[in-house]
């Protein structure tokens, strides 16, 4: 889910389709798209790019007027996930082959960064089956929602881990299960943690600063924030959308 301006919305489910809704519920435009359960975002110009898994040739795909076009060819063997845009018009890419995950930076159609080891060549995504969502910070950090390793990670614009967080923090007894992830106009980074039903709310240093539970967020997926500052929130059981102020 993408928020457009304060009011409306485009989303993704169980269909080969991406649908544009305004807060009232109603569609305004829906793209067919040739694939099922589709992964996208949105380009600053307004465009929508989405991730297309080929049986040979995996692509990010965008749509124009005229039709769907390749966007960007994905490296031989790895398949692409959750995408996200970011202020300077890049492109981060969560790829994955097996059970090994890796972040892509697209400048254009090339490669300019990859997020998969550090320094001293240790793995800082994990390995595993489930799809990592991705934002970017104000200050440039680049926030994964790993689902496998149940962490939130952060790392520099030049790639470096700033800091974990486990949700540990809160007095939450469940699971930390993290799933979406998006960052505000302060830089707070907000995750959905789909084993509490609840949203943890962090500085951009990793901070704990609350959680907002107790209010029907069963299995909150998407998250996106409109140009209000109001999150927009998709539970994934439900197949609603919900629209909350998460601070006073």
């Amino acid at each position: 889910m993408v928020c457009v301006g304060s009011d409306e919305a485009w989303i993704s489910g169980d269909d080969t389709s991406i649908t544009r809704v305004d807060i009232h519920g109603s569609m305004k435009e829906n793209v067919a798209i040739p694939i099922e359960w589709p992964n996208f975002t949105l380009k600053r110009q307004g465009e929508l790019l989405f991730s297309n898994n080929k049986q040979i040739g995996s692509t990010v795909d965008i749509v124009k007027q005229r039709g769907i076009e390749t966007y960007i060819t994905l490296p031989q063997g790895w398949d692409p996930h959750r995408l996200c845009c970011t202020r300077s018009g890049d492109v981060l890419v969560h790829v994955r082959k097996n059970k090994y995950n890796k972040f892509l930076r697209y400048r254009g159609q090339q490669i300019s960064q990859k997020i998969d080891k550090d320094l001293n060549g240790k793995p800082i995504i994990s390995e595993g089956i489930f799809i990592l969502s991705i934002t970017e910070n104000n200050n440039g950090d680049i926030c994964v929602s790993d689902r496998n390793a149940e962490t939130v990670i952060v790392v520099d614009r030049a790639g470096r881990v700033r800091f974990r967080y486990d949700g540990k923090q809160t007095e939450i007894k469940g699971y930390f299960i993290p799933i979406g992830i998006v960052t505000d106009s302060r830089s707070q980074i907000i995750v959905s943690d789909i084993g509490n039903d609840c949203l943890h709310i962090i500085d951009q240093n990793g901070k704990y600063l609350k959680c907002v539970a107790h209010c029907g967020l069963e299995f909150a997926w998407g998250l996106s924030l409109d140009s209000k500052g109001r999150l927009w929130v998709a539970l994934g059981l439900q197949k609603v959308i919900k629209v909350i102020k998460y601070f006073k």
